[in-house]
């Protein structure tokens, strides 16, 4: 699937303790992803606990899938750590991301690709229009989403959505911090870029357990948009036209 001459893009899943969901989630991504290459997968490990590591190894070694890259952190870093590890270890000019637990649906992806390959945007944000979560969880984030616009200036209306297709340069340029990637749509358009938001299929976790809930997220969120309301007078968004 990695086939001849450049890669179209580059998909970056963060796992996270998903024993029971990586051989289903490789195999999916696999089949979909197959017809829209050349592409790769970085598969990046933050420090799981239980099997994930081993059975990503054992999956990519029984298929020989050399399209898959597994990336292992150090140790546990965060999601946020583990996209842009993945984004800086990616080789193509796009990169995609999706969450470890299954809810995002890759088929989702090649539509997000084709905007922003044919430059109409430089970044395409997935919306969960019909999550598949319990109430608490979604009114939470409709919450969180409110104060977030309201605090950095921007409008994104589902900032956790894990389902993006973003241009390459647009991540390494970014500023790096813990629980950036739920403010990836704001730091592009704080750069220059453009953004398009897109309605994504969302769906139930199969297996495993969630790893965020109001309590780990409420302040450590309120804390990171205060810092996004300083960093959009501060960012720096220069870029070069040309070298003579």
């Amino acid at each position: 699937m990695s086939g001849a001459g450049p890669l179209r893009f580059s998909l970056v899943v963060p796992i996270y303790n998903e024993e029971e969901n990586v051989a289903a989630l490789l195999a999916e991504v696999a089949e979909v992803l197959a017809p829209h290459g050349p592409f790769e997968v970085l598969a990046v490990d933050d420090g799981s606990r239980d099997a994930s590591l081993a059975r990503m190894r054992a999956w990519k070694a029984e298929r020989r899938a050399d399209w898959l890259r597994i990336v292992v952190l150090a140790q546990n870093a965060g999601q946020s750590a583990a996209v842009m590890a993945g984004a800086e270890q990616a080789r193509a000019p796009i990169v995609a991301t999706i969450d470890g637990d299954m809810q995002n649906d890759p088929r989702d992806l090649p539509a997000m690709l084709a905007i922003v390959e044919a430059g109409q945007a430089d970044a395409v944000v997935g919306v969960r229009r019909h999550r598949r979560d319990t109430w608490t969880r979604r009114m939470s984030s409709r919450i969180g989403n409110a104060a977030r616009n309201w605090l950095t200036g921007d409008r994104v209306t589902d900032a956790a959505c894990g389902i993006k297709v973003i241009r390459r340069d647009y991540f390494v340029r970014a500023p790096h911090f813990k629980g950036m990637h739920r403010f990836m749509a704001t730091l592009v358009r704080y750069q220059g870029g453009t953004v398009v938001e897109r309605d994504v299929n969302h769906r139930p976790r199969a297996a495993g357990t969630a790893k965020y809930g109001i309590g780990n997220r409420i302040w450590r969120g309120l804390r990171d948009c205060f810092a996004m309301r300083w960093l959009r007078t501060r960012i720096l968004g220069h870029r070069v036209r040309e070298e003579l």
